[in-house]
């Protein structure tokens, strides 16, 4: 029970990465309240955590809506004596959006993808950070995680997706700049391909969209289960180095090297940074990956190098 009386909140934690973290962090012991829009399936999830014996609070709360949030965060105040230990921005609605527009450029595409895409998981996470950091900085302690993706280093999807994403790297980084002189953290995670329920409904049970390179469905196959992430998040808050990683991009498969972890599945995580790995998705390179060790990784630096736009 590392997190034993701790108060977190985890939006988005109906379903998918949300309800994975969500049951990790209850599970280590701490008090979760978790976001969602619908009340049937934020039951469900709290009663998974209720039958691991943990603690959990469901609220409806829309990701787009300040007052909802605000309310959220009065409730935290009273009820918890305004304590908040850990928020992570999870909240996306942009899923079945991305996959039905796969295959198109974006001025083939309707252009209220954006909000689709960045309203619940850009904006939102931004007006959920104001009200924690107040809770936080009272406190002079704290830990944000806002998910994101490789998409905002190098393209992926599509433009509104891989511009959200960068935001919220950049959300992630900007706020640990002003938040590090109050004891707070502030983290952008990178959670690997995560067979979540929509992932399995409308890739991994399915043929690649069109206009897909197959092994794009390969990659989720064997992807990370959803209660990956909240294993790294767990880890993460105990870390005693932890200030030193604020502003920082994490990513699951670098925290689960730093703290020996493997999936809730046994099996170890993928690390698409690995030459190994980036060997195996290249058609004519696909063999060396047979004989390059997988503890060779690319640094950090060259991928940044690689895609820097200066």
């Amino acid at each position: 029970m590392a997190l034993s009386g701790w108060v977190c909140v985890v939006t988005g934690a109906s379903r998918g990465i949300g309800k994975g973290i969500a049951l990790q962090l209850s599970e280590a012991g701490a008090t979760v309240y978790i976001t969602g829009r619908q009340e049937s399936t934020l039951k469900k999830t709290a009663a998974e955590v209720t039958e691991r014996g943990g603690n959990c609070v469901p609220v409806i709360c829309d990701s787009t809506k300040d007052k909802d949030i605000e309310n959220l965060f009065e409730r935290i105040k009273e009820e918890q004596n305004g304590r908040l230990d850990i928020l992570v921005n999870n909240a996306y609605a942009g899923v079945q959006a991305i996959f039905d527009s796969m295959g198109k450029k974006f001025w083939e595409t309707d252009p209220n993808i954006w909000d689709w895409i960045n309203n619940t998981g850009l904006r939102g996470h931004y007006v959920f950070s104001v009200y924690a950091s107040r809770l936080m900085v009272a406190q002079g302690q704290g830990l944000i995680v806002t998910i994101s993706s490789f998409g905002g280093l190098r393209y992926l999807f599509n433009v509104a997706y891989g511009v959200g994403k960068a935001a919220c790297d950049r959300l992630a980084a900007d706020m640990a700049h002003e938040l590090r002189s109050r004891g707070v953290v502030s983290v952008s995670l990178w959670p690997g391909a995560v067979q979540t329920e929509l992932v399995s409904e409308l890739v991994i049970e399915k043929e690649a969209p069109q206009g897909i390179n197959p092994k794009f469905k390969d990659v989720f196959v064997n992807g990370e289960t959803t209660e990956m992430s909240g294993k790294c998040i767990v880890n993460l808050a105990k870390d005693k180095n932890l200030m030193s990683l604020t502003g920082k991009v994490l990513m699951t498969c670098d925290l689960a090297r730093r703290y020996g972890l493997r999936d809730i599945d046994g099996r170890s995580v993928a690390d698409y940074t690995s030459v190994k790995s980036i060997l195996s998705q290249a058609p004519y390179f696909s063999w060396l990956s047979v004989v390059v060790p997988s503890f060779i990784r690319v640094p950090r630096f060259i991928l940044s190098m690689v895609h820097s736009r200066f």
